[in-house]
């Protein structure tokens, strides 16, 4: 059974460390406890029943409490699995940002890194061009360099 804890932000880690700690001291039926990547404030603990895991969180700094139901895997597939993206941006591309200080600005991709999963653009409305490096998810592709225009 896997539950959501809600915790305090930017103190996930903390929290995690001291659930696994208390599971392992207790000897309780804790058998992973996870903070997916991009949910700020919640960590996944996932246990042999509901006891197990209030007995883990119960009266623990940072720990708000559990929330709801219980929650099956495929609903947190996309969170815990890493995604092997094919990134679909290449240099020279014309770009709007989605996410960013700067949304709703187009701008010319100019580098890719695709590791950390950033791109550095130029803004295109810019008075001094000057480079930007944002997320891969802030931006979208609107036109393709080799792409003609009419």
């Amino acid at each position: 059974m896997i539950f959501i804890i809600k915790v305090m932000t930017n103190k996930e880690e903390r929290a995690i460390e001291m659930i696994a700690e208390k599971a392992e001291k207790k000897n309780l039926n804790i058998y992973s406890v996870s903070r997916p990547h991009g949910l700020r404030g919640y960590i996944l603990v996932e246990a042999e029943d509901r006891e197990s895991a209030e007995e883990a969180v119960f009266n623990m700094p940072y720990i708000k409490g559990i929330i709801g139901k219980t929650i099956e895997y495929e609903e947190i597939k996309t969170m815990v699995e890493p995604s092997v993206s094919t990134v679909s941006i290449k240099e020279g591309d014309i770009v709007e940002m989605i996410g960013t200080t700067f949304k709703g600005e187009k701008a010319k991709v100019m580098r890719i890194d695709k590791q950390k999963e950033e791109v550095v653009v130029s803004l295109l409305g810019a008075a001094v061009s000057f480079p930007v490096t944002v997320k891969i998810d802030n931006i979208k592709v609107i036109r393709r360099e080799d792409e003609e225009t009419e």
